[in-house]
């Protein structure tokens, strides 16, 4: 792929990057409902909660937010191509 094709997809990217934050965040917080009765997910510094929490609350976290960017990466890359011919990452 060219310079300027890549160029080309980094805002769409960087709007992927963005969506897949805000629907990660909406997925992890429902799934963090039901699976620990509470609202919010513990934070690293509130001493409340345990260690085995807070690393449980962030690995369930980041596997949601990997998993959802790669699906919006993976349609942005499908749409661009569709559009310009050209996969993004080649």
């Amino acid at each position: 792929m060219s310079k300027g094709a890549k160029l080309a997809y980094r805002p769409i990217g960087l709007v992927g990057g963005i969506l897949a934050g805000i629907v990660s965040g909406a997925i992890f917080k429902q799934v963090w409902k039901r699976v620990a009765n509470e609202d919010d997910a513990p934070g690293a510094l509130e001493s409340e909660y345990s260690m085995r929490e807070v690393v449980l609350a962030a690995a369930i976290q980041g596997a949601i937010f990997a998993a959802t960017k790669a699906a919006i990466d993976r349609a942005g890359a499908r749409g661009f191509t569709k559009l310009t011919g050209s996969w993004p990452g080649d």
